[in-house]
């Protein structure tokens, strides 16, 4: 699974960024810093979550070769 490492890469650049965005905005004195400490807070949950869901379902989706063949295996026995 080549997919891993850059999804996983992905995904703490998604979490970065949204926390330099609410420091930025933090130290700006912008009115909505708050909602952008309560995004990045929420994105620190909800990404690697996603991130976890999307793997799942590629593995659901398309098994591996091994498991295919030791199905193969364990109904010839």
């Amino acid at each position: 699974m080549k997919w891993k490492r850059p999804l996983a890469v992905i995904g703490i650049i998604l979490i970065m960024s949204m926390y330099i965005i609410a420091l930025f905005a933090a130290f700006s004195r912008h009115p909505d810093s708050k909602n952008w400490l309560l995004a990045a807070i929420f994105s620190t949950v909800a990404v690697p979550v996603f991130l976890y869901v999307v793997q799942l379902v590629a593995r659901v989706l398309k098994p591996e070769k091994r498991d295919i063949k030791s199905n193969r295996d364990d109904k010839e026995a």
